[in-house]
């Protein structure tokens, strides 16, 4: 007949075995992300994270940068969010390969699309996002009026929603003095 634990080694025993478990559990999901074992869920002539595509071929930086591009604009990302978005893919293969056609082309063309979105967000009173935005156009094409224009825009935005904070600071100060605090 097994005698029954101590209660400190049951203590111990409810902590250690689940903490094992979980340790077991976190390394063979490591050892089969390293490995290589899972299969790869790719389309056909797409390039997967390792850049090998569905037909066993290499990619190159710019073409795994220039399908992530692509298809952050299926999805609707061409400024945002940060460091997924069309525009950022794009200047990434502009760094890589400066003369790339595709990637001029693809920045070239969307650029006012991605200029009305950067208005949305500057009407949204989103003015960090906006900045980040707007430095990316710029990026780009560091002197165009739109941008100029859209930066008055932002600078507006910010000068209101600092004399908006002041107003309510001051407002603060008034209902402080009226309580005698």
């Amino acid at each position: 007949m097994a005698r029954p634990l101590p209660p400190f080694l049951r203590r111990y025993t409810l902590i250690l075995v689940p903490a094992l478990v979980l340790l077991v559990l976190a390394g063979c999901i490591l050892h089969y992300s390293q490995s290589g074992d899972a299969p790869a869920a790719t389309a056909q002539g797409e390039p997967s994270s390792d850049g090998v595509d569905a037909n066993g071929a290499d990619q190159d930086g710019t073409s795994i940068l220039l399908g992530l591009a692509r298809e952050a604009m299926s999805d609707g990302r061409l400024v945002a969010p940060q460091g997924s978005n069309a525009f950022e893919f794009y200047l990434s293969v502009l760094q890589l390969d400066p003369d790339n056609l595709t990637a001029q082309e693809a920045l070239r063309e969307s650029f006012s699309r991605a200029a009305d979105e950067i208005e949305v967000t500057i009407n949204r009173d989103q003015l960090e996002e906006a900045r980040r935005e707007l430095d990316l156009l710029r990026e780009f094409d560091p002197n165009n009026f739109t941008l100029s224009l859209l930066g008055g825009k932002l600078s507006a935005a910010w000068n209101l929603l600092a004399k908006q904070h002041e107003a309510e600071a001051q407002r603060i100060r008034q209902a402080n003095l009226a309580r005698g605090i």
